[in-house]
């Protein structure tokens, strides 16, 4: 900051210079964030998900997820038994604090890009799990970062 002017400079961030989260299922990679780009109103990423993986059932109690299939469609569950399948190039909305679960039933990889916003008060506040995730116990890179 300069002068009182906030710093008004686009960031990249590669893909490739991402980690990736198994730990709720699938692959996860979060490109645009507090700590890759230093972003203040939200995040994203991309998921892919192999036939028959799934991502665990969890809500945003801050944020609306903004999901678009690239290839392939998706299943997402909403609150236990309202069900959607979200094929190539569309999207859902998924309300704050609205439990979801999205899986890949069909026979080829899935990939989406989601955008959550707005950020929660702390990372550890943006995501609650509410299903045992597949990959429980391994790592789970943060999202955030200091703001």
């Amino acid at each position: 900051m300069a002068d009182g002017v906030a710093e008004r400079t686009a960031r990249t961030f590669a893909r490739c210079d991402c980690a990736v989260n198994a730990r709720r299922g699938g692959e996860i990679r979060v490109l645009l964030s507090p700590k890759t780009v230093g972003s203040t109103s939200g995040f994203m990423g991309d998921l892919v998900l192999k036939p028959g993986e799934y991502v665990s059932e969890h809500y945003h109690p801050y944020s609306e997820e903004y999901l678009y299939v690239l290839r392939g469609s998706l299943h997402v569950r909403l609150e236990g038994d309202e069900e959607l399948t979200v094929g190539a190039e569309e999207g859902v909305l998924i309300p704050i604090g609205v439990r979801h679960r999205v899986s890949n039933a069909g026979d080829e990889e899935a990939f989406a890009v989601f955008h959550l916003a707005p950020l929660a008060p702390r990372p550890e506040l943006g995501h609650v799990d509410t299903e045992e995730p597949p990959g429980a116990g391994a790592a789970n890179p943060e999202v955030g970062g200091p703001r």
